[in-house]
């Protein structure tokens, strides 16, 4: 393993912020800077010796591959945080626009709800697996709180409530227990995990998470954030009273001043619901 490489791991392993999602990710994001330092001639670097100059030459890399706005806040998310590990934070500016980069326009322009069937379900053989993507169309969780979920901590009387170790970000939440089917559904992984949780006693979280993986490309489906989707758009229905616009309701900026008060309202319960700290996000699921 080159230099660069082999200290920019031992820096994501010796400061694990976040979920286990983001470290993987700001992981195999400083892995391939460290390789493209290298190719852009900056030889023998060290994780300390991060300057202006490095990061200057990446942009202009990123620019010139035509890198989509998204993928470029990402990136330098992992190298401000690899900036303030070195204790160098100041020398990449905080601002995005400051590089080109503009305000991300996260609003769903159609939408990404995702319902599966018994047929697609049947593909899943693994029991745990099935049970935590069951979790995720049922409360709207991310993957890695449906795996790591725990129904001797998590089920409440009419809640659901998640410990920060599960989620994005560390912010512990809680998500209502609203109708009978959602009831069933725990009470069937209560019985089945016995006292533990949607991982196998025998594995731990990675090893779960790669089955889970291999389970979904076995059945022939993908990423299921779709189903967080599914549940934002039926929670704001319940909440609103309403379908939403990406589903084909009115658009926010057409509705009476009761229904955008309304609208409002929804958005907000829906967002916290999902873990998200911001109610704009929202638009994300549901249009505007």
């Amino acid at each position: 393993m080159k230099d660069l490489n082999y200290q920019l791991s031992k820096l994501c392993r010796d400061n694990r912020d976040g979920g286990f999602s983001t470290q993987a990710t700001r992981s195999r994001i400083l892995d391939l800077i460290a390789n493209q330092l290298l190719a852009l001639g900056f030889r023998r670097m060290q994780a300390s010796s991060l300057k202006p100059k490095h990061i200057d030459a990446l942009l202009a890399k990123w620019c010139e591959q035509g890198i989509s706005p998204g993928t470029l806040k990402n990136r330098l998310s992992a190298l401000r945080w690899w900036a303030k590990k070195i204790n160098k934070p100041s020398i990449i500016v905080r601002d995005n626009r400051v590089y080109g980069i503009g305000k991300l326009q996260n609003v769903a322009k159609g939408s990404k709800a995702l319902k599966l069937d018994d047929m697609q379900l049947s593909g899943i053989s693994d029991q745990y697996v099935l049970l935590s993507i069951r979790l995720q169309a049922a409360f709207g969780l991310r993957r890695e709180e449906s795996i790591k979920f725990s129904p001797s901590y998590a089920m409440q009387t009419d809640h659901i409530k998640l410990k920060p170790s599960w989620t994005k970000g560390g912010r512990a939440r809680t998500v209502p227990i609203r109708n009978e089917d959602q009831r069933q559904l725990l009470q069937e992984i209560k019985a089945f995990v016995k006292g533990g949780s949607l991982i196998p006693a025998e594995l731990n979280y990675v090893q779960q998470l790669n089955r889970y993986q291999r389970q979904l490309r076995n059945a022939g489906l993908s990423k299921l954030h779709g189903l967080r989707h599914g549940y934002a758009q039926q929670r704001y229905l319940e909440l609103a009273e309403r379908v939403c616009p990406v589903a084909g309701g009115l658009p926010s900026k057409e509705l009476d001043p009761a229904q955008r008060a309304l609208d409002h309202e929804a958005r907000a319960i829906v967002s916290s619901e999902l873990g998200h700290a911001r109610v704009e996000v929202a638009a994300v699921y549901l249009g505007r």
